[in-house]
């Protein structure tokens, strides 16, 4: 197996559990902060910057055409400006297109280069993309840990990945 491949297949799992927890995620609750981000933000924050990382850098990144500034950054917005949550609908549909676009965005990736594109990040291409992978990873975790303790309800990991 090469390293394509290996990518690929990690990014489909990772964001199959992240999809797994929206689904299961009851709407309800997908604004509840309970003294944390609400899922919702959590959701959009992972999809954005998996989608963001997959890219070759910053400047030739288009944002998805229903993203809506700050919400892809966690902390609060600015005064007087009213939070517009994303729904569980629209979170699944740029999940849809981040999903898809896997394939084709990790072949693009120049896994030699020694720069990731990313200023704010100072390392090879190939480390980004597992710097990339564990984020979206911990924060799957975190949702997956608040579904668990406000509704029971479990996602099992080892369901993702491709066999």
């Amino acid at each position: 197996m090469d390293i394509q491949s290996a990518l690929k297949g990690q990014y489909h799992a990772v964001l199959g559990m992240l999809k797994g927890t929206i689904e299961k995620w009851p709407v309800e609750l997908w604004e509840k902060t309970d003294g944390e981000m609400p899922a919702w933000r959590v959701a959009y924050h992972a999809i954005y910057f998996t989608h963001l990382y997959l890219g070759k850098d910053n400047e030739s990144f288009v944002k998805w055409a229903k993203h809506r500034d700050p919400y892809q950054r966690f902390g609060p917005v600015k005064e007087g400006e009213a939070i517009v949550p994303y729904t569980k609908a629209e979170i699944m549909e740029y999940w849809q297109i981040c999903d898809a676009m896997i394939d084709a965005a990790v072949d693009k990736l120049d896994l030699e280069r020694q720069e990731c594109g990313f200023s704010w990040y100072q390392m090879p291409k190939l480390d980004h993309q597992f710097v990339n992978l564990r984020h979206t990873q911990h924060h799957v975790g975190i949702l997956i840990a608040r579904l668990r303790r406000l509704t029971g309800q479990e996602v099992k990991w080892g369901e993702y990945s491709k066999k």
